[in-house]
């Protein structure tokens, strides 16, 4: 009975997997170019941020008498 249940999950899913539209080298390409220039525009948006927030740390702690 279990290899029914497992055989039919495995025939399934490879038939559903024969449905998909698979995305064209080209449109991998520039979707990974996409998502890499907006990791880094994150990234650099984060880093600022941070170098804001430590340099705000840094002055409010040098008040101190």
């Amino acid at each position: 009975m279990k290899e029914n249940v497992v055989t039919n999950y495995i025939k399934g899913s490879l038939e559903e997997l024969g449905k998909v539209t698979w995305l064209t080298r080209k449109q991998a390409i520039k979707l990974t170019i996409i998502v890499l220039i907006f990791c880094v525009v994150v990234a650099v948006f984060l880093g600022v941020l941070d170098l804001g927030f430590s340099t705000l740390f840094d002055y409010v702690i040098s008040l101190r008498p």
